[in-house]
């Protein structure tokens, strides 16, 4: 099995915030997956040296918890034309926050300021749309705590498939009511637009 090396392990350890960890995440290109789909444990991510948001939530998440915090994994479920996204949750000032490593320039970071993980959910909503301006989010999931996955996760290598599953089975609440759906006004123009701003080009 192989390990994070020493100089691998100071990095991590100059990691010790979230705002830190999230700068570290922003900086990371995005993964494309341009070989086909992957979900690299934190050490092969690390050293790809690129991620996407699933990749980056469980890399975000391995770094605080070696820096005391609790960190759990929210799923955030959209509508079948959509992406899912992945955020990782953390407390901090009694409050929750969220790091995000995402593409756009939404559904970003989250600085703790919110009473409990619905908040924190639903602070995502209108920002998760599509081109045509349609609002998607439908679901988050219930905080999925890294206690949860196997011994020496975070440096197994291959694509870790299970976690994926096992976020699957957890209990996903609905973000809105259903006779809402239908009277969702659209994200406006200038909305739209704003989101098409990328970080790195595929």
């Amino acid at each position: 099995m192989v390990f994070f090396t020493r100089k691998e392990k100071s990095l991590l350890k100059k990691l010790n915030t979230p705002a830190k960890v999230q700068s570290f995440l922003n900086s990371l290109p995005f993964n494309f997956e341009k070989n086909g789909e992957t979900l690299r444990s934190p050490l092969f991510t690390l050293r790809e040296g690129e991620a996407h948001c699933f990749e980056g939530a469980l890399l975000g998440a391995y770094i605080l918890s070696l820096h005391g915090f609790k960190p759990y994994l929210i799923h955030l479920k959209a509508i079948y034309n959509d992406y899912d996204h992945m955020v990782v949750s953390f407390k901090q000032y009694g409050l929750w926050g969220a790091l995000s490593k995402t593409n756009h320039n939404v559904l970003r970071y989250r600085e703790p300021v919110y009473k409990n993980t619905r908040e924190l959910a639903l602070s995502y909503f209108h920002e998760y749309y599509l081109n045509n301006g349609s609002k998607t989010l439908r679901q988050y999931s219930a905080p999925f705590s890294l206690k949860n996955l196997k011994k020496n996760w975070e440096v197994m290598e291959g694509n870790l498939w299970e976690i994926d599953k096992q976020l699957d089975k957890i209990k996903h609440y609905d973000i809105i009511p259903k006779d809402l759906l239908r009277r969702l006004r659209k994200a406006d123009k200038i909305e739209i637009e704003a989101g098409l701003i990328v970080d790195f080009k595929k």
